[in-house]
Protein backbone atom coordinates (compact mmCIF):
# COMPACT_ATOMS: atom_id res chain seq x y z
CA UNK A 1 0.00 0.00 0.00
CA UNK A 2 1.55 3.80 -0.98
CA UNK A 3 0.54 5.66 2.22
CA UNK A 4 2.19 8.75 0.54
CA UNK A 5 -1.57 10.50 0.07
CA UNK A 6 -1.64 9.84 4.36
CA UNK A 7 1.12 11.37 5.59
CA UNK A 8 1.88 14.92 6.53
CA UNK A 9 4.31 16.38 4.16
CA UNK A 10 5.50 18.84 6.68
CA UNK A 11 6.46 15.99 8.54
CA UNK A 12 8.30 13.72 5.56
CA UNK A 13 9.82 16.64 4.49
CA UNK A 14 12.10 16.52 7.75
CA UNK A 15 14.87 14.52 7.44
CA UNK A 16 15.78 12.00 10.36
CA UNK A 17 17.91 13.57 13.08
CA UNK A 18 21.94 13.89 12.01
CA UNK A 19 22.79 12.71 15.93
CA UNK A 20 21.42 9.41 15.93
CA UNK A 21 22.01 7.72 12.26
CA UNK A 22 25.32 8.32 13.56
CA UNK A 23 24.87 6.40 16.83
CA UNK A 24 23.01 3.86 16.05
CA UNK A 25 25.77 3.35 13.37
CA UNK A 26 28.01 3.30 16.08
CA UNK A 27 26.22 0.93 18.12
CA UNK A 28 26.63 -2.05 15.47
CA UNK A 29 30.40 -1.98 15.94
CA UNK A 30 32.43 -3.24 18.33
CA UNK A 31 35.35 -0.97 20.71
CA UNK A 32 33.74 2.46 19.28
CA UNK A 33 35.04 5.39 21.21
CA UNK A 34 31.59 7.53 21.08
CA UNK A 35 31.84 10.81 21.07
CA UNK A 36 28.73 11.57 19.38
CA UNK A 37 25.76 11.83 21.61
CA UNK A 38 25.45 14.50 24.11
CA UNK A 39 24.72 12.47 27.06
CA UNK A 40 26.83 12.79 30.67
CA UNK A 41 28.78 9.82 31.79
CA UNK A 42 27.94 10.65 34.97
CA UNK A 43 25.03 7.84 36.75
CA UNK A 44 22.62 10.04 38.82
CA UNK A 45 23.41 10.80 42.21
CA UNK A 46 22.74 7.93 44.66
CA UNK A 47 20.12 10.54 47.24
CA UNK A 48 18.07 11.66 43.77
CA UNK A 49 17.86 7.62 42.61
CA UNK A 50 16.87 7.11 46.08
CA UNK A 51 14.17 9.48 46.21
CA UNK A 52 12.35 8.10 43.07
CA UNK A 53 12.95 4.29 44.63
CA UNK A 54 11.12 5.51 48.02
CA UNK A 55 8.59 7.14 45.99
CA UNK A 56 7.20 3.45 44.42
CA UNK A 57 7.65 2.23 47.51
CA UNK A 58 5.72 4.25 49.33
CA UNK A 59 2.84 4.19 46.36
CA UNK A 60 3.87 7.41 44.94
CA UNK A 61 2.73 6.21 41.49
CA UNK A 62 -0.55 8.18 40.48
CA UNK A 63 -0.97 11.26 38.02
CA UNK A 64 0.10 14.41 39.50
CA UNK A 65 -1.45 17.53 38.66
CA UNK A 66 -0.56 18.61 34.91
CA UNK A 67 1.41 21.41 35.55
CA UNK A 68 3.58 18.94 38.01
CA UNK A 69 4.12 18.40 41.47
CA UNK A 70 3.57 21.38 42.61
CA UNK A 71 6.33 20.89 45.26
CA UNK A 72 9.21 20.62 42.34
CA UNK A 73 7.74 24.00 40.64
CA UNK A 74 8.25 25.94 43.96
CA UNK A 75 11.50 24.10 43.76
CA UNK A 76 12.66 25.20 40.40
CA UNK A 77 11.19 28.85 41.35
CA UNK A 78 13.43 28.80 43.99
CA UNK A 79 16.67 27.89 41.68
CA UNK A 80 16.17 30.24 39.08
CA UNK A 81 15.95 32.62 41.81
CA UNK A 82 19.06 32.18 43.76
CA UNK A 83 21.28 30.85 40.53
CA UNK A 84 19.81 33.58 38.09
CA UNK A 85 17.62 36.00 39.52
CA UNK A 86 14.61 35.26 38.05
CA UNK A 87 11.37 34.89 39.04
CA UNK A 88 8.53 32.86 38.63
CA UNK A 89 5.43 31.94 40.62
CA UNK A 90 5.04 28.30 40.49
CA UNK A 91 1.41 28.05 41.07
CA UNK A 92 0.90 29.77 37.57
CA UNK A 93 3.88 30.65 35.56
CA UNK A 94 6.24 27.06 35.80
CA UNK A 95 4.74 23.89 33.68
CA UNK A 96 7.18 20.58 34.23
CA UNK A 97 7.26 18.67 30.99
CA UNK A 98 9.12 15.60 29.80
CA UNK A 99 11.95 17.34 28.95
CA UNK A 100 13.26 20.43 27.52
CA UNK A 101 12.16 18.68 24.39
CA UNK A 102 8.77 18.83 25.00
CA UNK A 103 9.01 21.80 26.28
CA UNK A 104 10.42 23.24 23.13
CA UNK A 105 7.85 21.72 20.82
CA UNK A 106 4.76 22.50 22.78
CA UNK A 107 6.62 26.24 23.52
CA UNK A 108 6.95 26.76 19.90
CA UNK A 109 3.10 25.32 18.68
CA UNK A 110 1.94 27.88 21.26
CA UNK A 111 3.50 31.12 20.02
CA UNK A 112 4.34 30.22 16.22
CA UNK A 113 1.34 30.49 13.60
CA UNK A 114 1.56 29.11 10.27
CA UNK A 115 3.87 31.39 8.21
CA UNK A 116 5.49 32.93 11.28
CA UNK A 117 9.46 33.25 10.91
CA UNK A 118 11.92 32.30 13.88
CA UNK A 119 15.55 33.29 14.13
CA UNK A 120 17.72 30.31 15.12
CA UNK A 121 21.49 30.64 15.35
CA UNK A 122 23.23 28.52 12.94
CA UNK A 123 24.54 25.83 14.22
CA UNK A 124 22.42 24.69 16.86
CA UNK A 125 20.27 21.86 18.38
CA UNK A 126 19.12 19.19 15.83
CA UNK A 127 15.56 20.16 16.92
CA UNK A 128 14.67 23.41 16.86
CA UNK A 129 14.05 23.94 12.99
CA UNK A 130 11.85 20.99 13.26
CA UNK A 131 9.73 21.79 16.11
CA UNK A 132 9.29 25.16 14.03
CA UNK A 133 8.32 23.22 11.03
CA UNK A 134 5.93 20.74 12.59
CA UNK A 135 3.97 23.94 13.92
CA UNK A 136 4.16 25.53 9.89
CA UNK A 137 6.53 27.81 11.04
CA UNK A 138 9.44 28.94 8.68
CA UNK A 139 12.88 28.00 10.31
CA UNK A 140 15.30 31.53 9.41
CA UNK A 141 18.90 30.37 10.02
CA UNK A 142 21.12 33.39 11.09
CA UNK A 143 24.98 31.83 10.42
CA UNK A 144 27.17 31.85 13.49
CA UNK A 145 30.53 31.80 13.16
CA UNK A 146 34.13 31.01 14.81
CA UNK A 147 35.53 34.47 14.99
CA UNK A 148 32.98 35.58 16.89
CA UNK A 149 32.55 33.03 19.50
CA UNK A 150 29.78 31.63 17.54
CA UNK A 151 27.76 34.05 19.24
CA UNK A 152 24.46 35.59 17.59
CA UNK A 153 25.62 38.91 16.39
CA UNK A 154 22.94 41.86 16.51
CA UNK A 155 24.17 43.05 12.95
CA UNK A 156 23.10 39.31 11.55
CA UNK A 157 20.01 39.26 13.58
CA UNK A 158 18.60 42.57 12.10
CA UNK A 159 19.55 41.40 8.35
CA UNK A 160 17.10 38.31 9.16
CA UNK A 161 13.72 40.41 10.49
CA UNK A 162 11.39 40.63 8.47
CA UNK A 163 7.73 41.42 8.69
CA UNK A 164 6.90 37.66 8.88
CA UNK A 165 9.64 37.44 12.38
CA UNK A 166 7.81 36.38 15.31
CA UNK A 167 10.41 34.74 17.55
CA UNK A 168 14.06 34.72 18.52
CA UNK A 169 15.67 31.29 19.79
CA UNK A 170 18.19 31.70 21.79
CA UNK A 171 20.29 28.28 22.71
CA UNK A 172 23.30 29.83 25.30
CA UNK A 173 25.51 27.80 26.24
CA UNK A 174 24.93 26.45 22.65
CA UNK A 175 25.33 23.01 21.19
CA UNK A 176 26.96 22.24 19.25
CA UNK A 177 29.70 24.56 19.57
CA UNK A 178 30.46 25.37 23.55
CA UNK A 179 29.38 29.06 22.29
CA UNK A 180 28.22 31.26 25.13
CA UNK A 181 26.55 34.89 25.31
CA UNK A 182 27.72 37.43 27.88
CA UNK A 183 25.64 40.38 29.51
CA UNK A 184 26.45 42.39 26.94
CA UNK A 185 25.90 40.26 23.90
CA UNK A 186 22.62 39.60 25.18
CA UNK A 187 21.91 43.47 25.88
CA UNK A 188 22.15 43.78 22.11
CA UNK A 189 19.63 41.29 21.19
CA UNK A 190 17.51 42.74 24.14
CA UNK A 191 17.52 46.35 22.14
CA UNK A 192 16.36 44.62 18.85
CA UNK A 193 13.98 42.43 20.14
CA UNK A 194 12.38 45.29 22.22
CA UNK A 195 11.87 47.15 18.84
CA UNK A 196 11.14 44.74 16.85
CA UNK A 197 7.99 43.82 19.30
CA UNK A 198 9.51 40.11 19.17
CA UNK A 199 9.13 37.00 21.64
CA UNK A 200 12.30 34.88 22.84
CA UNK A 201 12.54 31.02 23.28
CA UNK A 202 15.59 31.06 26.05
CA UNK A 203 16.81 27.73 26.29
CA UNK A 204 19.04 27.43 29.05
CA UNK A 205 19.29 23.77 29.52
CA UNK A 206 23.14 23.73 29.73
CA UNK A 207 23.18 27.13 32.22
CA UNK A 208 25.36 25.01 35.07
CA UNK A 209 27.99 24.27 32.10
CA UNK A 210 30.39 27.37 31.98
CA UNK A 211 33.80 27.56 31.98
CA UNK A 212 36.76 29.96 32.16
CA UNK A 213 35.15 31.95 35.22
CA UNK A 214 32.35 32.57 32.85
CA UNK A 215 28.48 32.27 34.38
CA UNK A 216 25.40 32.00 32.77
CA UNK A 217 23.00 35.31 32.20
CA UNK A 218 19.54 34.09 31.76
CA UNK A 219 17.75 36.38 29.06
CA UNK A 220 14.75 36.86 31.28
CA UNK A 221 17.14 38.17 33.99
CA UNK A 222 17.99 41.60 31.77
CA UNK A 223 15.83 44.93 31.74
CA UNK A 224 12.62 44.42 30.10
CA UNK A 225 12.90 40.55 29.16
CA UNK A 226 10.88 38.85 31.61
CA UNK A 227 7.65 39.19 30.02
CA UNK A 228 8.92 38.59 26.08
CA UNK A 229 10.65 35.38 27.65
CA UNK A 230 9.98 31.57 27.32
CA UNK A 231 12.85 30.21 29.49
CA UNK A 232 13.24 26.26 29.08
CA UNK A 233 15.59 24.13 31.13
CA UNK A 234 15.82 20.69 32.23
CA UNK A 235 17.01 18.03 35.08
CA UNK A 236 19.00 16.10 31.60
CA UNK A 237 22.29 18.04 31.76
CA UNK A 238 23.80 19.45 34.96
CA UNK A 239 22.24 16.65 37.33
CA UNK A 240 23.16 13.58 34.58
CA UNK A 241 19.06 13.07 34.90
CA UNK A 242 18.81 12.36 30.71
CA UNK A 243 17.09 9.08 31.41
CA UNK A 244 14.80 10.59 33.83
CA UNK A 245 12.92 12.97 31.29
CA UNK A 246 12.18 16.42 33.12
CA UNK A 247 12.13 19.65 31.90
CA UNK A 248 10.35 22.64 32.55
CA UNK A 249 9.30 25.82 30.68
CA UNK A 250 9.28 29.29 32.43
CA UNK A 251 7.27 32.41 31.80
CA UNK A 252 3.96 34.86 31.81
CA UNK A 253 1.29 32.89 33.04
CA UNK A 254 -1.37 33.64 30.11
CA UNK A 255 1.04 31.84 27.83
CA UNK A 256 2.21 29.26 30.18
CA UNK A 257 -1.69 28.57 30.45
CA UNK A 258 -1.93 27.84 26.76
CA UNK A 259 1.12 25.37 26.75
CA UNK A 260 -0.56 23.48 29.38
CA UNK A 261 -3.57 22.68 27.22
CA UNK A 262 -0.78 21.00 24.83
CA UNK A 263 0.78 19.29 27.75
CA UNK A 264 -2.79 18.11 29.34
CA UNK A 265 -4.47 16.54 26.32
CA UNK A 266 -0.94 15.12 24.43
CA UNK A 267 0.75 14.14 27.69
CA UNK A 268 -1.39 14.71 30.80
CA UNK A 269 2.27 15.13 33.17
CA UNK A 270 5.40 13.86 33.61
CA UNK A 271 6.11 10.63 35.34
CA UNK A 272 5.76 10.79 39.04
CA UNK A 273 8.37 9.21 40.03
CA UNK A 274 10.75 11.46 37.69
CA UNK A 275 9.27 14.17 39.38
CA UNK A 276 10.32 12.84 42.78
CA UNK A 277 13.86 12.87 42.10
CA UNK A 278 13.74 16.00 40.43
CA UNK A 279 12.48 17.59 43.74
CA UNK A 280 15.30 15.63 45.33
CA UNK A 281 18.01 17.00 43.36
CA UNK A 282 17.06 20.54 43.86
CA UNK A 283 16.78 20.10 47.41
CA UNK A 284 20.24 18.50 48.60
CA UNK A 285 21.61 20.81 45.56
CA UNK A 286 20.73 23.80 47.57
CA UNK A 287 21.67 21.93 50.91
CA UNK A 288 25.02 21.20 49.46
CA UNK A 289 25.41 24.47 47.47
CA UNK A 290 25.46 22.08 44.01
CA UNK A 291 28.50 19.99 45.18
CA UNK A 292 27.67 17.74 42.44
CA UNK A 293 27.07 20.41 39.94
CA UNK A 294 30.43 21.77 40.18
CA UNK A 295 32.27 18.11 40.61
CA UNK A 296 30.53 17.61 37.16
CA UNK A 297 31.42 20.85 35.65
CA UNK A 298 35.41 20.41 36.93
CA UNK A 299 35.58 17.00 35.11
CA UNK A 300 33.89 18.21 32.13
CA UNK A 301 36.36 21.65 32.28
CA UNK A 302 39.76 18.90 32.56
CA UNK A 303 37.97 16.73 29.60
CA UNK A 304 37.22 20.08 27.51
CA UNK A 305 40.79 21.13 28.10
CA UNK A 306 42.57 18.17 26.64
CA UNK A 307 40.44 18.26 23.46
CA UNK A 308 40.94 21.72 22.89
CA UNK A 309 44.57 21.29 23.02
CA UNK A 310 44.39 17.59 21.40
CA UNK A 311 42.77 18.96 18.26
CA UNK A 312 44.79 22.42 17.86
CA UNK A 313 48.16 19.96 18.06
CA UNK A 314 47.12 17.71 15.07
CA UNK A 315 46.75 20.80 13.16
CA UNK A 316 42.98 21.47 13.58
CA UNK A 317 41.42 24.90 13.96
CA UNK A 318 39.84 24.66 17.37
CA UNK A 319 37.32 27.19 18.69
CA UNK A 320 37.79 26.97 23.04
CA UNK A 321 34.49 26.24 23.81
CA UNK A 322 32.83 27.77 27.15
CA UNK A 323 30.32 26.01 27.68
CA UNK A 324 28.13 22.78 27.82
CA UNK A 325 30.36 19.91 27.09
CA UNK A 326 30.93 19.95 23.18
CA UNK A 327 33.94 20.98 21.17
CA UNK A 328 33.17 21.99 17.46
CA UNK A 329 36.91 21.51 15.59
CA UNK A 330 37.11 22.68 11.76
CA UNK A 331 38.28 19.87 9.56
CA UNK A 332 38.79 21.76 6.42
CA UNK A 333 42.01 20.83 6.58
CA UNK A 334 41.89 17.45 5.76
CA UNK A 335 40.21 17.96 2.61
CA UNK A 336 37.23 16.02 3.59
CA UNK A 337 33.50 17.59 4.07
CA UNK A 338 31.96 16.93 7.16
CA UNK A 339 29.79 13.89 6.27
CA UNK A 340 32.78 11.42 4.66
CA UNK A 341 35.31 12.93 7.82
CA UNK A 342 32.76 11.39 10.44
CA UNK A 343 32.21 8.59 8.38
CA UNK A 344 35.47 7.53 7.39
CA UNK A 345 36.72 8.30 10.88
CA UNK A 346 34.09 5.55 12.32
CA UNK A 347 34.68 2.95 9.43
CA UNK A 348 38.71 3.21 9.78
CA UNK A 349 39.20 4.26 13.28
CA UNK A 350 35.91 3.41 15.18
CA UNK A 351 35.43 6.16 16.52
CA UNK A 352 32.31 8.07 16.43
CA UNK A 353 31.57 11.88 15.94
CA UNK A 354 28.86 14.23 14.89
CA UNK A 355 29.42 16.76 11.33
CA UNK A 356 28.50 20.03 11.63
CA UNK A 357 26.05 19.58 8.81
CA UNK A 358 23.62 17.80 11.36
CA UNK A 359 22.97 21.41 13.05
CA UNK A 360 22.83 23.43 10.09
CA UNK A 361 24.74 24.35 6.54
CA UNK A 362 27.55 26.77 8.04
CA UNK A 363 28.36 23.56 9.94
CA UNK A 364 29.79 22.59 7.05
CA UNK A 365 33.52 21.56 7.84
CA UNK A 366 33.37 21.22 11.47
CA UNK A 367 32.74 18.26 13.53
CA UNK A 368 30.87 18.04 16.73
CA UNK A 369 32.72 16.09 19.64
CA UNK A 370 31.22 15.63 23.18
CA UNK A 371 33.54 15.71 26.02
CA UNK A 372 31.15 13.83 28.53
CA UNK A 373 33.13 10.51 28.76
CA UNK A 374 36.08 9.50 30.78
CA UNK A 375 39.32 10.95 30.42
CA UNK A 376 41.63 7.93 29.10
CA UNK A 377 38.39 7.15 26.24
CA UNK A 378 39.39 10.57 25.06
CA UNK A 379 43.36 10.20 24.92
CA UNK A 380 42.42 7.06 22.69
CA UNK A 381 39.91 9.07 20.57
CA UNK A 382 42.57 12.04 19.89
CA UNK A 383 45.46 9.37 18.86
CA UNK A 384 42.89 7.52 16.34
CA UNK A 385 41.84 11.28 15.32
CA UNK A 386 45.95 11.91 14.73
CA UNK A 387 46.31 8.38 12.83
CA UNK A 388 42.92 9.01 10.28
CA UNK A 389 44.60 12.87 9.95
CA UNK A 390 48.17 11.62 8.90
CA UNK A 391 46.57 8.81 6.66
CA UNK A 392 44.75 11.22 4.12
CA UNK A 393 46.90 12.50 1.51
CA UNK A 394 47.30 15.98 1.91
CA UNK A 395 48.52 14.93 5.27
CA UNK A 396 50.68 11.83 4.40
CA UNK A 397 53.54 13.81 1.87
CA UNK A 398 53.83 16.01 5.13
CA UNK A 399 54.53 12.70 7.56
Amino acid sequence: MNYTDFLNPQVTQVPPSGIRRFFDLASTMKDTISLGVGEPDFVTPYTIRDAAVNAILDGGTQYTANRGLLELRREIALYLSSRFGTEYNPDTEILVTIGASEAIDATMRVLICPGDEVLIPDPSYVSYSPSVRFAYGVPVPVVTREENGFRLMPEDVEKAITPRTKLILLPYPNNPTGGIMEKEDLLKIADIVRRHDLMVISDEIYAELTYGGKTHVSFASLPGMWERTMTINGFSKAFAMTGWRVGYVCGPAEIISEINKIHQYGILCASRMSQEAAVAALKEGREKNYADVRHMRDSYDRRRRLLVEGFRNMGLSCFEPLGAFYVFPSIRVSGLDSEMFCQRLLMEQHIATVPGTAFGVSGEGFIRCSYATALEKLSKALQGMERFLWSLPEHAEEH
